[in-house]
């Protein structure tokens, strides 16, 4: 029989690629979780990882059961989904990841919602980049986040992961408004010649920008980096560059800032590990994000 603890280590180290990383994830030491996925080649009975020094492959019978160690674990959490809706009333703690123009807009309304009709949820949230969500996930520090991805950069499907749309979000490019540089811009291909402010390196927004460039044929010249759409816009409106804005982030831009609508979407969805849907936690915690988010839209 195959432990499924041990299923989860090597998936991971499937992901992560060192047996050290997958060490950190879980607190465990390196030699623990060696002595581990041992046990598990021994269950498994053939040769699940290649060792050449300290470097560690899988095999190929390694990658089938990594295949299916996400149906096994996706097969669990649904099994504990199902046994939590035998209580009377959802209670215990409920961890949500939101990126932070989020948990501004989009979440207070739903977090309201659930402190009402579930008084006895334990509510933690924690600002998440929406690249970090899926780790998150995997590694059970949250229940469920919010991920994104742009028409323009669309991300590829997470096995260990189901998401349901949440919101699609216009993209505007922003400018100075007193600049008269900036005066002619009705475009990215117009802001060829301006400075930029971009996201940091690494991020979903920064790669989005330099495709948005690239695709109108010139390699954009960032002066600035931010992270914070807020920091972003004031940026832009003291004249320091343009900058690309999700519908979120622009509701209140500050004086001196113009927007510019795009045809670029972002999309947000809802994602929760393989098999929770049916958790009545994170089935109440998608119904109030869907109703929130309708009901700021409304008032927007």
């Amino acid at each position: 029989m195959l432990d499924a603890r041990r299923l989860r280590l090597l998936r991971d180290l499937a992901r992560l690629g060192t047996i050290s990383a997958v060490a950190q994830v879980h607190t465990y030491t390196p030699s623990a979780v060696s002595q581990q996925l041992t046990a598990l080649e021994r269950e498994a009975g053939v040769p699940l990882l290649e060792r050449t020094g300290r470097r560690v492959t899988l095999t190929a019978a390694g990658q089938v059961l990594v295949e299916h160690a996400e149906i096994v674990l996706g097969a669990l959490e649904q099994a504990a989904a199902a046994m939590a809706t035998t209580g009377d009333e959802l209670s215990g703690p409920l961890r949500i990841g939101a990126f932070p123009s989020a948990v501004r807009t989009l979440l207070p309304g739903a977090l309201v919602h659930l402190g009402q009709r579930h008084p006895r949820l334990e509510l933690h949230v924690s600002e998440l980049d929406p690249a970090a969500v899926p780790d998150a996930l995997r590694e059970r520090r949250i229940d469920l986040g919010l991920v994104q991805d742009y028409d323009v950069a669309p991300v590829v499907p997470d096995p260990a992961l189901d998401t349901v749309p949440l919101l699609v979000e216009t993209v505007y490019l922003a400018v100075p408004a007193t600049s008269a540089a900036a005066a002619g811009v009705r475009g990215v291909a117009d802001a060829r010649t301006a400075t930029w402010v971009v996201s940091s390196p690494g991020t979903l927004c920064h790669t989005v920008a330099l495709q948005l460039c690239q695709a109108a044929g010139f390699q954009p010249r960032v002066r600035h980096h931010a992270d914070d759409f807020s920091t972003v816009l004031t940026l832009v409106a003291a004249d320091q560059g343009v900058a690309l804005v999700p519908q979120l982030a622009a509701a209140q831009p500050p004086p001196g800032v113009r927007l510019i609508p795009l045809p670029t979407r972002r999309h947000t969805h809802v994602a929760h590990r393989r098999g929770s849907a049916g958790h009545p936690a994170v089935a109440a915690a998608r119904s109030a994000l869907d109703a929130s988010t309708r009901s700021y839209l409304e008032q927007s």
